[in-house]
């Protein structure tokens, strides 16, 4: 399901990214400590940075091959992506950050918008008491819910998290780590998620990669 290999190397800091490997499993982890070269994996994964070499395929989708010249766009590899600060439009409400995902124009959605898949994921997310308010006036927890919302409002074909619980304190980190991997069951959609913690590969990781300096130290 997940075949990565990529090559790139930074000649302004001299880090090199050297990573392989290859999983079937619907929840992959890479875990290692700040500097090891997860958030440069898993933004060339979802095309924010081009490898210098290598392949890049999940599931029956190929996004990157050096060889044969495939480079699919961002928005065109249909990847949801979680990032760490969870980017959430401040200007936007609830309900149209969700419906961003569903916009192909320029025009931000409407305030009050009412399309059906924004009223599923809110519901899904117990987000519809919040669906007029802004992320300044949302906790740590709720954000986190809504940038997942609108990740996956677009139907994305895999989700990719970039340490999604870094910011959360331990019970909240704990609560959102069993809604993910229920989530993940209940849509069999493949998860790729980065972390530093340990406990977030034991709970969510069917496999386990662990980086160090760019390089791969085990998988598991």
């Amino acid at each position: 399901m997940f075949d990565i290999r990529i090559k790139k190397r930074f000649s302004d800091s001299g880090f090199s990214l050297d990573v392989a490997f290859q999983s079937n499993a619907q929840r992959l982890v890479l875990l290692g400590p700040s500097g090891a070269g997860k958030s440069l994996t898993l933004k060339a994964i979802a095309g924010l940075l081009k490898p210098d070499s290598g392949r890049i395929q999940i599931g029956n989708q190929l996004l990157f091959d050096q060889q044969s010249g495939v480079n699919l766009a961002p928005q065109e590899r249909r990847l949801g992506y979680l990032f760490q600060d969870y980017a959430l439009f401040p200007h936007l409400n609830v309900s149209q950050n969700i419906g961003f995902a569903l916009k192909s124009g320029v025009l931000n959605p409407r305030r009050q918008h009412q399309h059906p898949v924004i009223q599923l994921w809110l519901e899904r997310f117990e987000l519809t008491p919040y669906a007029l308010l802004y992320p300044h006036q949302l906790s740590g927890g709720q954000k986190q819910r809504v940038a997942l919302a609108r990740a996956l409002a677009g139907e994305p074909g895999a989700l990719l998290l970039d340490e999604p619980f870094a910011a959360l304190d331990l019970k909240l980190r704990q609560s959102l780590r069993a809604e993910l991997l229920q989530l993940q069951v209940q849509t069999q959609l493949p998860l790729l998620l980065i972390t530093h913690d340990a406990e977030d590969a034991a709970v969510l990781g069917q496999t386990v990669i662990e980086l160090e300096q760019g390089r791969l130290k085990s998988q598991s």
